[in-house]
């Protein structure tokens, strides 16, 4: 009887840190609420929102962007005229990345 209250006691204990480390095996995601792909912005003023999960450093066009703990995001940018794409990359402490792109349209 005492050998499966120890089993039992053990594959708990094992449950409880795969449900805790889940996060951190499963990587970084990303989801940009704003902007929408293929988007025209007629002043250039694009506002940028979205959120990092389980991020350790968030990337647009290779400049950093500070997140809060929980992963959201936010900043307001100025594009030229033409045509411009955007490239998100969230990366975790792990080095695992996730990418997504947006392209923007200023006339």
């Amino acid at each position: 009887m005492t050998k499966y209250f120890i089993l039992a006691a053990i594959l708990a204990v094992a449950g409880y840190g795969l449900v805790k480390a889940w996060p951190l095996l499963e990587g970084p995601s990303l989801s940009i609420a704003s902007p929408q792909n293929n988007t025209t912005f007629s002043d250039g003023i694009v506002t940028i929102k979205g959120n990092a999960a389980r991020a350790a450093q968030l990337t647009i066009d290779g400049a950093l962007v500070l997140h809060q703990e929980n992963g959201d995001f936010g900043t307001t940018l100025t594009f030229p005229s033409g045509d411009s794409e955007l490239t998100f990359v969230a990366t975790d402490l792990f080095g695992r990345k996730t990418t997504a792109e947006r392209t923007i349209f200023v006339p």
